[in-house]
């Protein structure tokens, strides 16, 4: 159980003027991104992770969870009013939310956005608060061949959980991997991949990367969308938040009870996340509805499930990134790099060397979601003027954060021209239905891979069958062949057939 002295000692951190100030103005901000179609969650991290540079470990990872808390839950906002959504999580119920927004229903269907969002964050939150240190412990036994498995597993279900199609997810990974591997060898010190180049023996910075694949190559998707301008928002609803909440708790509260035992449970898978969550949480409110007819047509009950889902997941997934510093999505990719970049090594040892770290940032969870509930009603009250602010207006300044954020990693136009060309990538694989998010999990988790698997090599002298021999690495190691395994097997089943009129030209020349 949690150490009620470290307990106090991290609510002391947490209730500091400079850290509150940071979940505060974090919230706001990721009130106003996550409100607008196409700006996402993880794209206001990235643009966050500039300012990060001049802030102590702990006001910056707060000012990191806040955002990220309340953009994924105003990416509600334009899937209520504009069939838009904000964030890939709320995709997966925007047609119910807009169906009631049809009925004249809109206020009730953000009020359940924002309230559950909060409730299923704090639930997620106490799992990480309860599951942390105990997960720690175990932990500390742990050596470079569990390490090394659970980096494969985290990189594995991030390449398959981000695309429809494994293979682009895995050819997503591989990139990310390969230029983790640029710079100064981890065992010899020799160079890697830098081509002469100066700059190229520090390695690549994953910021530029992270910036200008979710930032940069979404400007460019929109100047290519010459979509600037969003439609009206419709008008003629009196907005009363929260209004008939409770009675819809004790209406369903296995709905509510499910999305956040859901959520909980996906975020905390390494490389997973929470978005897949929400789909889940809402297929499965519909096969376990007593009234699946009515799903599609403005029902509350696969709505409650989904958004609690949402952030129960967002909080769960720091269980792999600050137990094991495996992230667990692309933002707390951003966060862990973060960390290390202010000289905290996430992991096992935190939990023991300086408990009141990690302790600090999972309290400023229940502060950011406790602060979604008043939040939440001036954003319901204010989400049409919200969303009449023009891109014309927005993306000019993206353009700045992106430039002088980059800049300023290194103080050099080299990080400049490595956010571009980023952004080039990010806008031609996305283009292609490329995920992005392996590629910032490989470039965060590839040196992690390839430390651990040197020193298992070392320890087993070259003995591949050494990363099976100790009990917890072997049933990490055969989780992860299984894996392998079974998406290979999955994709020969589902091999395409030729068509009809290929089949009778390949008889025909056979004949």
């Amino acid at each position: 159980m949690m150490n009620p002295d470290v307990l106090s000692l991290a609510l002391v951190e947490v209730l500091q003027f400079k850290v509150l100030a940071a979940i505060v103005l974090g919230a706001a901000y990721g009130l106003f991104i996550g409100a607008l179609p196409g700006l996402t969650a993880t794209m206001a991290t990235a643009l966050l992770v500039p300012l990060t540079f001049y802030m102590d470990p702990l006001p910056a990872i707060a000012l990191i969870v806040s955002s990220t808390a309340m953009a994924i839950t105003a990416g509600d906002i334009p899937g209520v009013l504009l069939r838009i959504p904000g964030t890939p999580a709320s995709a997966a119920y925007t047609d119910e939310a807009y169906a009631m927004t049809r009925q004249g229903r809109a206020s009730e269907a953000l009020s359940l956005g924002f309230f559950f969002s909060a409730t299923g964050g704090l639930i997620g939150a106490l799992v990480l608060l309860v599951s942390g240190p105990l997960l720690a412990r175990v932990a500390l036994n742990f050596s470079s061949f569990e390490f090394f498995w659970l980096a494969c597993l985290g990189l594995l279900t991030c390449a398959l959980v981000s695309s429809p199609q494994p293979a682009k997810g895995g050819v997503s990974l591989v990139l990310g991997l390969l230029v983790s591997t640029v710079g100064l060898d981890v065992t010899t010190g020799q160079p890697r991949f830098t081509f002469g180049s100066v700059e190229l023996s520090g390695g690549v910075s994953f910021i530029p990367v992270m910036i200008g694949m979710f930032a940069m190559s979404e400007i460019l998707r929109g100047f290519s969308a010459s979509a600037f301008d969003l439609p009206a928002p419709p008008k003629g609803e009196v907005y009363r938040p929260y209004r008939g909440i409770f009675s819809l708790v004790a209406r369903y509260p296995m709905s509510l009870l499910r999305g956040t035992a859901l959520g909980s449970a996906i975020g905390a898978l390494p490389g997973v996340g929470g978005d897949l969550a929400a789909w889940i949480a809402y297929g499965m409110s519909r096969r376990f509805s007593r009234t699946p007819e009515k799903f599609g047509t403005g029902h509350p009950e696969g709505l409650i499930e989904a958004t609690s889902s949402n952030n129960a997941g967002l909080s769960s997934a720091w269980i792999p990134a600050l137990v094991f510093g495996i992230p667990g999505d692309a933002v707390t990719a951003i966060a862990v790099g973060v960390l290390f970049m202010k000289g905290v090594a996430p992991g096992p040892r935190l939990f023991v060397e300086n408990p009141v770290m990690p302790t600090a940032i999972i309290l400023s969870f229940f502060v950011a979601n406790l602060l979604l509930f008043p939040l939440g009603y001036f954003a319901i009250k204010a989400a049409r003027r919200v969303l009449s602010v023009p891109r014309s207006v927005i993306v000019p300044m993206i353009l700045i954060c992106c430039f002088v954020g980059s800049y300023a990693v290194n103080n050099s136009l080299f990080g400049v021209g490595t956010m571009i060309v980023a952004g080039l990538v990010g806008y031609v694989m996305e283009r292609n239905q490329f995920p992005i998010a392996p590629v910032i999990l490989g470039l965060v988790l590839g040196p992690v891979l390839e430390r651990n698997f040197i020193m298992s090599m070392q320890i087993s002298h070259g003995n591949l069958l050494g990363f099976f021999e100790r009990p917890v690495a072997a049933a990490l190691g055969a989780l992860v062949c299984l894996i392998v395994l079974f998406t290979l097997l999955r994709a020969l089943r589902r091999k395409p057939a030729l068509p009809a009129g290929a089949s009778t030209i390949q008889k025909g020349s056979n004949g």
